[in-house]
């Protein structure tokens, strides 16, 4: 057993909050029904806090999740709360504490769920499904759910919105929509990951009184948290040159592809890098030295504006210096850009991102990227995942855990899978989660801004996991900050750059 790095917040999946709830009634003599108590009030708190009068109706299914909605009516009840009670499944089906706080229900017993029930409530609460559920709902629950996103009302979901998946966020078929989620003890990865994300609404963490020292088994899930991770960088010091600031070598660019190399230099900069140097065809270096202003550039052997195999040469040398290295953005998909990229990968000493075109070029062939020494930072989207694996992206969108730790562990590397919900996966399975940034990052350029700032991380020094966590959260916080200024759909790549130095 390990525990997490102190900068990730511990999100337990369904089998390690199972292990916690037996640790604490048997190890600590903690009663299930005094959990479900504290619980079902937390649910009953969030509920009268999205909506403070007015009916609430309370759906509930059979199991500990259904116990919990239970509580909550019984304690709305007696504040004088209107409360319904609509059950997907016969009393004569609940067991244990579930059963035991059905009959402890004053007033109305549950009846059983119908749409219609729904009509004139203020909010209703989905206490369906919990942790433990996985795959499609079914039957009486599918109709449930179904009724309640049909609902134009606002629904508050107990601990997970019944239809995802608590462990993974994944959807397997219908799913509530709930403006909020009271989740219990801590955080779910289903809540943080997409597609479940988008389900759960605001989370509110509900302290049900598990002490702390539970077992936490490895690997881990972690929600990061800024101020802790972006302290593991150093920052400049009295006495420090522009290469102790960091070396960055971004080697990339192609004819009607300049940008996205121009916007990865100038991001390592803005992100802290004290030196820059873009590897990019010689016969469009001219457009680079206009460009970049503060960054070198070296022009290379190029075929119509395009890299061959033989500049990689030149980027090897430059390795020398130390520091890191941005390969693949802007490249494009010719032989010789992918015999330049493969080369400079398989033959640098250094720590390396690869971005872009630079994933492409090894499309069905991840594996190769284990014989590294050095460390490797992949930083894909979902389709760019999706050909590294050979699988399509939908599949890698439908269950982004599992596709982002299977690639992280083929390759050896750390894996970035850029969205919302950013997850960074290491090659032994534990992932790190982003808490979210802006949509405002949905722009063409931002993800060559995040490969300059993760690469800064990495040529200070950072241990490459920590080094992309960070980054991510620079780069979030930069997301976030630019919008202010600009609004959302107002904000380009390089308003994320002026925005990295004050996002720290």
């Amino acid at each position: 057993m390990s525990a997490l790095p102190d900068w990730l917040e511990g999100l337990p999946d369904a089998e390690r909050m199972r292990a916690t709830d037996r640790w604490a009634i048997e190890e600590r003599g903690i009663a299930g029904l005094e959990l479900m108590e504290r619980a079902g009030a937390g649910l009953a708190s969030l509920a009268a806090e999205v909506a403070p009068e007015g009916t609430v109706a309370i759906v509930c299914g059979k199991g500990n999740n259904g116990g919990d909605g239970y509580v909550a009516a019984r304690l709305l009840r007696e504040t004088g709360r209107d409360v319904r009670v609509l059950a997907t499944a016969p009393a004569g089906e609940l067991q244990g504490d579930a059963r035991a706080n059905a009959e402890r229900l004053p007033g109305p017993p549950a009846e059983p769920f119908a749409a219609a029930a729904l009509d004139g409530a203020a909010v209703a609460v989905d206490a369906v499904l919990g942790t433990g559920f996985s795959g499609e709902p079914r039957g009486a629950v599918a109709e449930a759910i179904a009724a309640l996103n049909d609902w134009e009302g606002a629904v508050v979901a107990c601990d997970v919105p019944s239809g995802v998946d608590a462990s993974t966020g994944a959807v397997a078929g219908a799913a509530v929509h709930a403006v909020a989620t009271a989740t219990f003890a801590a955080g779910k990865p289903g809540l943080w990951i997409a597609p479940g994300k988008a389900h759960a609404g605001a989370i509110r963490v509900i302290d049900i009184g598990i002490p702390p020292g539970a077992p936490v088994p490895a690997p881990g899930i972690g929600l990061i948290h800024d101020a802790p991770i972006l302290a593991l960088v150093p920052r400049r010091r009295p006495g420090w040159t522009k290469f102790t600031s960091g070396h960055v070598l971004v080697a990339g660019g192609a004819r009607g592809l300049s940008g996205a190399p121009c916007l990865a230099a100038e991001a390592a900069q803005r992100a802290g890098a004290g030196y820059v140097t873009a590897c990019v065809p010689a016969s469009l270096e001219p457009i680079f030295e206009v460009r970049l202003l503060e960054v070198m550039t070296r022009g290379l052997p190029d075929a119509e504006g395009a890299h061959t195999a033989a500049g990689a040469d030149t980027v090897l040398e430059l390795a020398g210096r130390g520091g890191a290295i941005v390969a693949g953005p802007g490249l494009g998909r010719t032989d010789g850009a992918v015999a330049f990229v493969r080369r400079v990968v398989a033959d640098a000493d250094l720590p390396l991102l690869l971005d872009a075109d630079g994933l492409n070029a090894y499309a069905g062939d991840l594996g190769a990227l284990a014989a590294r020494d050095a460390p490797t930072v992949l930083t894909p989207h979902e389709g760019e995942l999706g050909r590294l694996l050979g699988v399509d992206s939908e599949a890698v969108k439908a269950r982004r855990l599992q596709h982002a730790r299977a690639a992280a562990r083929e390759a050896q590397a750390i894996v970035v899978l850029k969205g919302d919900d950013t997850l960074v996966a290491e090659p032994g399975g534990t992932v790190a989660v982003s808490p979210g940034a802006s949509a405002a990052l949905a722009t063409a350029g931002t993800g060559d801004v995040l490969s300059g700032v993760v690469a800064t991380m990495l040529a200070r020094g950072v241990d490459p996991f920590p080094a992309a966590c960070a980054g991510v959260r620079l780069h979030a916080r930069a997301g976030v900050r630019a919008a202010g200024e600009k609004g959302v759909d107002g904000v380009i790549a390089r308003d994320v750059i002026e925005a990295l130095p004050h996002a720290w």
